[in-house]
């Protein structure tokens, strides 16, 4: 079935290909698509010209679901999972990197506005952030250490507005299936020397399951101000209030009986809602980014930040309460240079950070912190400095090189533990090299290689986990990965082909494991071999049309992982060879966004997912599933008011899968419970000023 899988997507992409190609090749030069700008790693090109793998969601792949979450743009993509434990519960799987992460985004490095949003200890509170909060991201898959540091999964760079901003506002309210109420304000005011965005967000749902309400407030403001020719100032400021219920994972006798169900009271442990199981999380982030052009060749973009997390989570077996204030900042400088034909550009800079975490765990009374179990501070240090070349050959040939030097230290002080010496890890200064080669095939294509390293030392949670053993002999985990793709604009930009394979090669792998009594810890499991291909396509058969059809648009995306343990034995028991859980071998997503002259428009969404192994040993499995679902709207302008009507449902045909699994789980409690069919309506006004 799998072989019949894989060759059907390949006869679809080679059909969808030739079918394209045979179109009309001629267009009006007025239908030509914008420019894709590129981002990632300084280079500031188009996406066909970056030599490597990175997928692109911009607004419009953003709009097109139910405008309460990332979470289905993302994984329309090829090679990223996002997933979603319980609503507001977030984790991201970049090829495979879930492994580590039985909650949160870690092993992934996060920036929201240039700003490092990833803390010192290596989390990242991406769920903080809100839907509106996000205009497009960059998603880097596999290793980008030579310019971003710690994370062998990869990089996301967030952008909260586009680059052209126009006073006016926005008002949104959305209703929808199983109590969700959303309301978005936004408020643009300023020309273009000063501007300032103010904006909050509201988002509450009653959840799908038991025991998994959730509320989310959001405000920012940001501001941009031209001070002269050569310099820029902006500044961007988060306040987010976030609390969600945890039902907890179910087995699978459970999830067949009531999906819907929140975990019961099992043993000496009480049920989820016994135990008030939820996180009450706050976070207070400001930042300042000052670009400023020194010469005409030479400019420098520094940003400076400080953060505030509070973190309360009661749990089956405890009650957790961490404070988490960090700060640091990131300076790049840019030299670019042309040498007769020849384009040079060097980059050279540095990132710090610093955290002053404290970590306190009491018994759990129901929902409130009972007897001190221990009381830790954390002291998170991270340094790395960068440099970046690349050579633009007139011939179409590419050299991009770049290497980072990484410095890493941690102590922990047990203070619920008398006269108790620090314990201190440095962790060994680590080189990230990458290295990419591209070249030009005419004027519609390219193909490229690149081989790069990276490294990711444990996290805060991964060093501290739930048996409240302090971890510090877990060792950092490193990568080689080799990558080789092809990417193509035809048609005056309206057909887009990408297609990418990789081989990744990690040792001392952080994997997560559970004791008896349901506490989870990490050990290093010896190596991980994962590899992979993966493509996606998109066609405009009508863009920018005076006819009733304005824009015709279908895309798909295919991801094919063959993960497997390389060597990694526990006790007398041998994975080698077996699955790593968490990742499905093929997924495959599929699309079309239709819009008309008179404002009607609609969004259709499949997505395929094959099994998933649950634990090491490879012996649960959890089902293969597709999803479908859509939206309509009305969106129209009247005298520089937008007015945009929608309605739509998610899961139509009310799949029962799970959305985020806890791998290799005690008493085989893996299954967290997606919503079934979910309806939702709303309605969006932007009156301009």
């Amino acid at each position: 079935m799998m072989r019949c899988f894989q060759i059907s997507v390949i006869a679809f992409f080679a059909f969808f290909n030739t079918l394209l190609l045979s179109a009309q090749t001629q267009q009006d030069s007025s239908h030509v698509l914008p420019q894709v700008i590129i981002q990632a790693f300084g280079q500031n090109r188009q996406q066909k010209e970056v030599s490597a793998a990175i997928n692109i969601i911009e607004q419009a792949q953003i709009e097109r679901y139910n405008n309460t979450s990332l979470l289905p743009a993302i994984n329309s993509t090829p090679g990223i999972r996002m997933e979603e434990r319980s609503p507001g519960s977030y984790r991201i799987n970049i090829r495979g990197t879930s492994l580590r992460s039985p909650f949160g985004v870690r092993n992934v490095k996060i920036y929201w506005n240039d700003i490092p949003f990833t803390d010192p200890g290596g989390n990242t509170y991406l769920n903080q952030l809100s839907y509106y909060n996000v205009y497009s991201m960059e998603v880097i898959k596999g290793p980008a250490g030579s310019m971003y540091g710690a994370g062998t999964g990869g990089v996301i760079l967030l952008n909260s507005l586009p680059d052209t901003r126009t006073a006016g506002a926005d008002v949104a309210y959305q209703y929808g299936s199983f109590g969700l109420h959303s309301i978005n304000a936004q408020v643009r005011t300023g020309k273009e020397e000063h501007h300032d965005i103010f904006s909050y967000s509201h988002l509450q749902s009653d959840g799908y399951r038991d025991h998994s309400n959730m509320r989310r407030d959001v405000a920012t403001w940001e501001t941009r101000i031209r001070i002269n020719d050569k310099q820029q100032l902006s500044a961007s400021v988060l306040y987010g209030n976030l609390y969600y219920q945890t039902p907890g994972a179910l087995t699978r006798a459970e999830y067949n009986n009531n999906p819907k169900a929140a975990r019961p009271a099992a043993g000496a442990f009480p049920s989820a809602d016994g135990a008030k199981a939820a996180i009450y999380q706050q976070t207070f982030l400001a930042g300042i980014t000052h670009n400023y052009r020194l010469t005409e060749q030479l400019q420098n973009q520094t940003v400076v930040y400080g953060a505030f997390s509070l973190v309360k989570n009661p749990t089956f077996r405890n009650f957790e309460k961490r404070t988490e204030p960090h700060f640091g900042g990131r300076s790049v400088f840019t030299w670019q240079h042309n040498i007769d034909q020849t384009g040079l550009q060097v980059l050279i800079g540095g990132e710090a950070q610093q955290g002053f975490f404290n970590t306190k765990t009491f018994q759990n009374k129901n929902g409130n912190p009972d007897t001190l179990m221990t009381d830790d501070d954390i002291s998170n240090r991270i340094i790395s400095g960068f440099v970046q070349t690349d050579i633009r050959f007139p011939f179409g040939f590419t050299i991009n090189a770049g290497v980072s030097i990484n410095h890493s230290a941690v102590t922990v002080t047990r203070l619920s533990v008398p006269s108790f010496i620090p314990l201190k890890r440095a962790y060994n200064s680590e080189w990230a090299p990458r290295l990419a080669l591209s070249q030009k095939l005419g004027s519609h294509m390219q193909v490229y290689t690149s081989i790069s390293r990276g490294f990711s030392p444990p996290t805060t949670q991964e060093i501290l986990p739930s048996t409240s053993v302090i971890s510090l002999g877990l060792e950092a985990e490193h990568g080689i990965n080799y990558e080789a793709g092809i990417k193509s604009s035809w048609l005056q930009q309206r057909l887009y082909i990408e297609v990418n394979t990789f081989w990744y090669q990690l040792k001392n792998a952080i994997v997560q494991r559970r004791d008896a009594s349901n506490a989870d810890y990490f050990v290093n499991a010896g190596s991980t071999r994962q590899q992979g291909i993966e493509s996606q396509a998109s066609y405009y058969w009508l863009r920018n049309e005076t006819g009733l059809f304005t824009q015709v648009r279908t895309w798909a995306a295919y991801t094919y992982n063959h993960f497997r343990y390389h060597d990694f034995k526990q006790l007398n028991t041998d994975f080698s060879g077996n699955k790593l859980p968490g990742a499905a071998t093929n997924t495959f997503s599929a699309g079309a966004d239709i819009t008309t002259k008179p404002g009607l428009y609609t969004n259709l969404t499949w997505f395929y997912s094959d099994p998933i192994a649950l634990n090491d040993a490879n012996t649960d499995i959890a089902s293969s599933y597709n999803l479908f679902g859509g939206r309509i709207g009305w969106r129209k302008t009247y005298h520089k008011t937008t007015l945009d009507i929608f309605a739509g449902a998610d899961n139509l045909f009310n799949v029962r899968y799970s959305l985020g699994n806890d791998i290799n789980a005690t008493g085989g409690r893996y299954y967290n419970t997606a919503p079934g069919t979910a309806y939702f309506a709303g309605i969006i006004v932007r009156p301009g000023f």
